[in-house]
């Protein structure tokens, strides 16, 4: 049976490969692409709705009648010059107000990437407390399947230029190899391969809340295996 999912963050480093894996799959026949901007890419597939994020209403028509949500949006302390609110608008507002939206009409499944370290109780770190906040405001909704990713460093080609992600990309996979077993979850982790896991993981994982490292992901990336269906 054909699905129609909805995708937000389509136009970042791991929403784009999202869309390709959803593209890919003949599992969906509708890719509800929701955005600020157009990923100006035509397929038959794509239902684009570009709309203000913060526009409650549209969020909601957009999701109404999806299977799954994926959210993969994200800013950075440069793009909202250091305004945390700003931040807090992309990062916690549009996740929350998502699943809102799922919770109101009924989907099945959502799909977040958030971060190691994710920690509603850290008050020494702004991004970790709020990508905590952000986890524990979505798994508060009525929603069957909710998928919480928790990667550490993303390597990828990024449109915007990330100087710091960049030396810290090339760096890492030199070292990542020593991390200890506990440690493992800290190690780097490819965009392709994130988005792979929150596709599969949405289609084999039962009902409940998840929480998905690096080995969680990897398995998912690589197909899933140990992992039973729905419940």
């Amino acid at each position: 049976m054909s699905q129609t999912v909805a995708l937000l963050g389509a136009t970042g480093l791991v929403g784009g490969h999202i869309l390709q894996n959803l593209l890919n799959d003949p599992l969906y026949s509708t890719i509800r692409v929701i955005g600020r901007r157009s990923v100006n890419i035509v397929n038959p597939k794509i239902d684009e709705r570009i709309i203000a994020m913060d526009d409650i209403k549209l969020m909601e028509e957009a999701i109404a009648g999806c299977e799954t949500v994926f959210v993969a949006v994200g800013t950075t302390t440069a793009k909202v010059e250091g305004d945390h609110e700003a931040y807090k608008r992309v990062d916690f507002d549009i996740p929350v107000n998502a699943a809102k939206a799922a919770a109101k009409y009924g989907v099945y499944g959502f799909a977040l990437v958030s971060s190691i370290g994710a920690d509603p109780n850290n008050n020494n770190n702004f991004y970790l407390k709020l990508k905590g906040v952000t986890e524990e405001a979505v798994c508060k909704e009525q929603i069957p399947q909710i998928l919480i990713f928790r990667p550490s460093l993303l390597i990828g080609e990024r449109q915007e230029r990330r100087i710091g992600e960049k030396i810290a990309q090339v760096t890492m996979p030199l070292f990542s190899w020593m991390l200890p077993g506990s440690k493992k979850k800290y190690k780097e982790i490819k965009a392709e391969d994130l988005a792979k896991a929150m596709v599969k993981a949405s289609q084999s994982m039962p009902k409940g809340i998840h929480f998905l490292e690096y080995t969680d992901i990897m398995k998912q990336a690589e197909g899933g295996e140990g992992v039973g269906g729905r419940v």
